[in-house]
């Protein structure tokens, strides 16, 4: 079988994760995140309205440059004007063109939670997410062992960092509650073809009891489609594409906002 763009892009984060010789047991403790918490802006029941993850992508192993020369600061200040609850900012670069960089400016800029979206592979991944000032990790299921995904949650909640655990189906869904998560995203790409099924999240969510904060990811460029989500019963919409390649994004990022939570039968 070819490879896919999640093995070609495991494929090197795992090799990097090799030649790092830093011991993270050695780290734990001297990395504490003290800032505002992702959970608790997703979480919270007396919003009337969806809550929207707001994310910086500058460019798609699919669809090429998106925003290659976004000004990170004001993409991040339009996203808070909008009224984003939090902010999710790409670090790979090789693939998505996206910087640690990036990430400490929009942290500098928005006073709101921050996930940092990389490829989570390794013990010190998760450590250095806290030092650069992100609120939350991303763990891929489809990337990830039982073994890890537990470690890695374990370590998150010990340096004051949420996670967000992301599944694509019905297996990986039920693996994520296993591990003890909080924070489920539901993700409708396909991320072995990169193929969007703007329906499919919908079909996922009904095994996640409502306990658990849930975000929908990925085709989601009209206020159509968030309300679909809302409608599934899910709490928040993670958005990127369609945010950083519109020409009134602040606009676009409070019509999403706007939609009303409907939260789950």
């Amino acid at each position: 079988m070819a490879a896919t763009y999640l093995d070609e892009i495991l494929e090197r984060h795992r090799a990097r994760a090799a030649r790092d010789e830093r011991n993270w047991r050695e780290r734990v403790g001297q990395v504490n995140y003290d800032g505002p918490s992702m959970y608790e802006a997703l979480a919270n029941r007396a919003e009337a309205h969806v809550r929207v993850i707001a994310e910086v992508k500058r460019r798609s192993p699919s669809r090429g440059w998106l925003n290659e020369y976004m000004n990170v600061a004001e993409m991040a200040s339009a996203f808070v004007r909008g009224g984003a609850a939090a902010i999710s900012v790409l670090t790979d670069d090789a693939s998505f063109g996206g910087s640690v960089d990036d990430l400490r400016v929009v942290a500098n800029a928005a006073r709101v939670p921050l996930l940092r979206k990389d490829f989570t592979v390794c013990a010190n991944d998760v450590l250095d997410t806290a030092a650069m000032g992100a609120s939350t990790v991303l763990l891929i299921v489809a990337a990830l062992s039982d073994d890890e995904l537990r470690e890695f949650l374990v370590l998150a909640e010990a340096c004051g960092i949420d996670a967000l655990v992301e599944v694509h189906d019905h297996e990986e869904a039920a693996r994520a509650l296993d591990s003890g998560a909080r924070i489920v995203g539901v993700n409708q790409r396909n991320l072995r073809t990169f193929e969007v099924d703007p329906t499919h999240a919908a079909s996922v969510i009904g095994g996640l009891p409502d306990t658990v904060v849930s975000v929908c990811e990925s085709g989601l460029g009209s206020v159509a489609d968030v309300r679909r989500a809302a409608e599934a019963g899910f709490d928040a919409v993670l958005v990127g594409e369609a945010f950083v390649t519109s020409n009134a994004v602040e606009e676009m990022v409070r019509s999403f906002a706007s939609v009303p939570w409907f939260g789950r039968a």
